[in-house]
């Protein structure tokens, strides 16, 4: 099955107002697929005749009749129509069959837009009948991207945001993208259509430079205890950061450290680490690294040469039982639990033991 276009040719639709007769939008990004169909939408159809020309269907509550009315429907008052299908595996048999027999010949007047929610495996008949639009989870690569792209074309009035300030913001919020938007929508009107530099995050998201999730797991990383715990409580107060989400950026660093140690070992060259890791990060999928991907590939590479195979394997026995402990019972706080798994973390339990 070929795979789908990149949203960028949604986007150039939308700004020429030049539309393909159907769209099928798939991929487990619902937040980035229901952004861009409202986008669509706005601009396909003209807001003082849209209670005419747009229809708003769910795959599984819709029948054959009232599809066909639907899709033979011509626009009034305007140039166009638009019919946006949710869900639309779970069209009923007769449905979907409408639906195929429409898109073998649609209508140059109607725009026809099918989404299918996240966890739902593409359909190669539709994707061979429509323009597929592919929307998978952005990885930590691409967050700072969209932060750019959000800043000047969402909340425009000729705001811009620093490198600096977007890996801030990333570092300290993440990469949900909902919770983004909220904060760059508090950053935009802090800034009154100017620049949003990294004061103006510490101000408005309660982060200093030096106390990030990144600055976290790099004292880890650096298996460096006693700075990783002066910032713990800290680092806990910021938006959208648990002992869950904790847990869950240093399994995946210390996974990331243990393959990259046991590279060097094999005698792969440092730079060919790099390469390779961003590759294995790339085949894995929506991996939470707690900072974009260079940051995050840059320090398990550096970090690489501190950790031994047993220290790897202390490491992620004690993540383990933390997770355990974590799922078992709330009778300690996140901060307790994770101030007493760091030292094992770090390698304080080995060298216990040596000792």
């Amino acid at each position: 099955m070929p795979p789908g276009v990149d949203t960028k040719a949604l986007r150039a639709a939308v700004k020429s107002g030049s539309f393909a007769p159907a769209y099928y939008l798939y991929g487990d990004d619902d937040y980035v697929k229901s952004e861009e169909l409202k986008r669509a939408i706005d601009a396909a159809i003209d807001p003082a005749t849209r209670d005419f020309n747009f229809e708003n269907l769910r795959g599984g509550d819709v029948d054959a009749t009232s599809l066909g009315s639907v899709l033979a429907t011509p626009p009034m008052m305007a140039e166009r129509r638009a019919v946006v299908i949710r869900d639309v595996s779970a069209m009923k048999k007769e449905a979907r069959a409408t639906l195929d027999a429409y898109l073998n010949r649609p209508s140059s007047d109607v725009l026809v837009i099918l989404v299918s929610p996240s966890g739902v495996k593409p359909e190669k008949g539709l994707m061979t009948k429509t323009v597929p639009i592919e929307f998978a989870p952005l990885s930590g690569a691409r967050i700072p991207k969209w932060i750019t792209y959000y800043v000047e074309h969402d909340i425009g009035g000729g705001a811009t945001i620093t490198e600096g300030a977007a890996k801030l913001l990333q570092e300290s919020v993440g990469t949900d993208l909902s919770q983004l938007k909220m904060e760059l929508d508090k950053l935009g009107d802090f800034a009154a259509g100017g620049t949003i530099n990294e004061a103006m995050v510490s101000a408005v998201v309660g982060v200093r430079p030096g106390e990030t999730l990144g600055d976290f797991l790099n004292a880890v990383a650096d298996r460096d205890a006693a700075r990783a715990l002066s910032m713990l409580r800290s680092i806990l107060e910021q938006p959208k950061t648990s002992a869950v989400t904790m847990l869950m950026a240093l399994g995946a660093q210390t996974i990331a450290i243990g393959w990259a140690q046991a590279a060097r070992e094999r005698g792969t060259h440092p730079s060919k680490l790099t390469s390779d890791l961003f590759a294995l990060l790339k085949e894995s999928g929506s991996v939470y690294t707690g900072r974009s991907w260079g940051e995050f590939v840059s320090s398990c590479v550096r970090a690489s040469d501190r950790w031994s195979t047993d220290n790897v394997d202390e490491a992620l026995e004690a993540l383990l039982e933390a997770e355990s402990a974590l799922k078992e019972t709330r009778l300690s706080s996140d901060e307790q639990l994770l101030a007493n798994v760091l030292p094992r973390v770090c390698g304080a339990g080995l060298r216990r033991r040596a000792a």
